[in-house]
This record gives structure tokens, sequence and C-alpha cells, in this order.
């Protein structure tokens, strides 16, 4: 059956009306995405205006945790999310009542680390809104201080029910904690890190990413990261001009190390534990 020059026509319109409404969905989906992005990265400037310490130990933590990330040779889009989970594992402490608190140079009450351990749970609210784009990230960030063994918090979730993404952080943010100080006590040596971590591996983290982390040439990378972060600055952040290219944003490369991009590198029964504060 031949068809008419109408019916063609008409064809011809409908698919390039369909086409249109399709393009349009596309752009508006791509800008939401870039705004998700950007929100993230004001978050960021948050913690760095709020607290320039808590800004150079989530920097520290996230290189740490990529590089452990990239041992286990787990896939990219795993590296992002450790990433976003390092890099927003405290966003919760920018309250001021908490932040009040984890400026205190005196010992903290016990009523005061209660305070502190709903954080967990603070973050994750805040970042629920980004579910949508991100939606391991909340989760992630809700369980950075559950322990392999159940007797973490808030939920006290055990072995590998805990987001892959919260075990890595997991062990980077105790490392950091334990050789960075606090108002509240000192900065101790990676010596005594070490064996932190050996002590609580298969209790308070996964046993296998502990002794992934302490392997030589991996431990030897983050010891190297950690002198080399010792002086970090804030980086210069450039305005987005919303033209990158086909720009994946759930995977979005953030600009958080100054000279250097985020993809990954590629070389040769306290319920809150004082380490992982």
């Amino acid at each position: 059956m031949t068809l008419s020059r109408a019916t063609l026509a008409g064809a011809s319109a409908t698919a390039a009306a369909a086409a249109a409404i399709l393009i349009r969905r596309e752009q508006t989906r791509r800008a939401t995405e870039r705004f998700a992005a950007a929100a993230l990265e004001t978050l960021l400037k948050a913690i760095d205006a709020n607290d320039a310490d808590t800004g150079a130990h989530v920097r520290r933590v996230a290189t740490y945790a990529l590089i452990l990330a990239d041992a286990a040779d787990l896939s990219e889009h795993d590296c992002k999310s450790i990433e976003r989970v390092a890099l927003f594992h405290d966003i919760g402490k920018i309250h001021e009542a908490i932040e009040d608190i984890v400026r205190e140079p005196n010992s903290l009450s016990p009523g005061e680390r209660r305070a502190i351990a709903k954080h967990p749970t603070v973050g994750a609210s805040v970042l629920e809104p980004l579910r949508v784009f991100y939606p391991d990230l909340p989760d992630g960030v809700m369980a950075h201080h559950e322990r392999w063994d159940g007797k973490g918090y808030p939920r006290g979730l055990k072995g590998r029910r805990i987001p892959l993404s919260a075990r890595v952080v997991a062990i980077a943010d105790t490392f950091d904690a334990i050789t960075h100080g606090r108002p509240y006590r000192s900065g101790q040596t990676a010596a005594v890190a070490r064996r932190a971590l050996i002590d609580g591996r298969g209790l308070q983290f996964d046993p296998e990413l502990v002794d992934l982390f302490l392997f030589p040439p991996v431990y030897a990378r983050v010891t190297r990261a950690e002198h080399a972060l010792e002086e970090w600055k804030p980086p210069v952040q450039k305005r987005r001009t919303g033209r990158e290219e086909d720009e994946s944003v759930p995977d979005i490369t953030f600009r958080w190390r100054p000279g250097r991009s985020a993809s990954r590198e590629r070389q040769s029964s306290d319920p809150m534990p004082q380490t992982a504060r």
C-alpha cells in the first residue's frame, strides 16, 4: 500500500514533535543533575567555610579511601561513591551545638559524646534530598560509624550489611582521626593508628579491607599521601559553565584536591570509639 504525501508529512511532523519533546526532557534532566552536583560542591565549600580543620580532614579521608578502593580494584562507580561518602561523612557536624562540642578543648562528657553520635543521622538527613541523584550517599554517610561486629551506630548494622563505601571510609576515617588531633585530644603516630586498625580487625572494621589497607605497598601510598597533605589549603573553585560535554553528573569529579584530578590514581564495645570521631 502506497502512503499519500499528506500521511507521510503528518508522520514526519509527529516524529519531529516527539523528538523535540525528548530533547527538552534530556536537557531538563541534565540541568537538574548539574544542579544536584552544584549543590554538593556548595556543601563542600560550606564545610571549608565552617571549619577548615574538618575540610582538611574529609579530604585526607577521601584520599586514603580512594587509595584503598584502588587497591581493591573496585569499579569506577564504586570509587565515586566512596569519594562522595568520604567527602561528606562529617557534614552532620555542621550544626552549632555539635560544632561547639567538637571545638571544645576539654575531654568530652558522656552527654557530649551522645550528641556527636547523632552526626551520621543528621548528615544523612541533610543529603536525603539528593538521593534521587546519589542514592548511595545518604546511606553511606549514615553508616560510617557502624561496626563489623554489629555494635556500631546508629542502626547496629553488621558485616556486609554495612554499605561498602561506609566500610572503606571507616578505616580511612579512623586512621586520620588518630594521626591528626582534635581540640579534645592530641594526634598520635601512624604506628599507633596501624595498631588500632589491627586491633579492630573483624570487630570494628571489615577484616579484608584492613588487611589490604595495611598491605605494605598500599600502606606506603597512604603514608606518602599523609605527608603530602599536611599543608592542605582550600582549592581554588572554578565556576561551572554548564557547557561540559555529556557530563555524567552522578559520577562527577569534585574539585577538592589542588593541582590533581580526583580520578583514580594507579600505582605500584564502646558505641562511639575514640579513634573515629
